[in-house]
């Protein structure tokens, strides 16, 4: 395994990977294909411009097989145009394209990352970083504080979401390889249940009752149009993030990866319980 990055990463090769340090600029394209050149499958973490030059390079390079960053919900659910999009869907565009020329691909579907209820949020585990709603409280929980914000969809019920540990996802990625064929989508699950289950398993974990805020349709729509009016964008993606949850983007019926390979995923009141032990 090799990793591509535009630095050098001494904490990875500390560990034993071979770090490839690349440039995804339009006049590196040929130097990058060179690169890829015996590789047979490349797992992208990198979005938006960089992403597409990865495929560019990767088809030319004759690699195999091609997994996108995905790594959220089925891309059907996703609404057009899409404010949490950042490139994804010309990237499936353009693996679509390929796929034409033989180049297998396959989007990783996990749903929800447990990481973004540990404490810190997403960011303290490297997670996310660019995302905007990456820090403890952007969505949906704010453990440290005891706050729970739960989106309703049309119908008045809570949102239902997916989710995932970042371990399990990564064992579910490395079962993945061994599969002699991959289907446009790779659903994983650790586990499923709406929004106000998920408040009652942090409340239980942490033995105090949360401060809840429920929100309707309208309601959100009205936070989204008050964070527009004053230009905060980082409002604006938390209340987004949350009108996805309502209307059922996070979540799906049939994680089929989990019945592919032998990886037993960690449930979410499982993982919350030891990362919040001691706290």
């Amino acid at each position: 395994m090799i990793v591509l990055s535009r630095a050098p990463k001494p904490q990875l090769t500390a560990r034993g990977y071979q770090v490839v340090v690349v440039n995804y600029a339009d006049t590196h394209r040929q130097d990058l294909a060179f690169k890829l050149a015996g590789i047979n499958t490349v797992i992208s973490l990198t979005s938006g411009p960089a992403q597409l030059a990865l495929i560019d390079a990767a088809a030319q390079a004759g690699v195999r097989r091609f997994a996108p960053a995905e790594f959220e919900g089925p891309a059907a659910q996703r609404p057009q145009p899409d404010a949490l999009d950042r490139g994804k869907r010309a990237a499936l565009e353009r693996l679509q394209y390929y796929q034409t020329r033989g180049m297998q691909y396959t989007s990783f579907v996990c749903g929800i990352l447990y990481e973004r209820f540990g404490p810190g949020g997403m960011i303290a585990s490297g997670i996310g970083l660019r995302s905007g709603i990456g820090a403890e409280g952007d969505y949906l929980l704010h453990i440290s504080l005891r706050r729970a914000q739960i989106p309703c969809g049309p119908n008045g019920q809570p949102g239902v979401i997916c989710m995932t540990s970042a371990e399990d996802v990564g064992k579910f990625v490395a079962a993945a390889l061994n599969l002699q064929q991959w289907p446009p989508e790779l659903r994983m699950c650790g586990d499923r249940m709406d929004v106000s289950r998920l408040v009652q398993i942090a409340e239980a974990t942490l033995g105090v009752p949360f401060e809840k805020a429920q929100y309707t349709t309208q309601s959100m729509q009205s936070e989204l149009q008050l964070a527009r009016s004053a230009g905060e964008i980082q409002a604006q993606l938390r209340a987004i993030a949350m009108i996805a949850t309502a209307n059922g983007r996070f979540d799906f019926a049939t994680p089929n990866l989990n019945t592919m390979v032998a990886v037993a995923p960690k449930r979410f009141q499982t993982w919350l319980q030891e990362a919040w032990q001691g706290r």
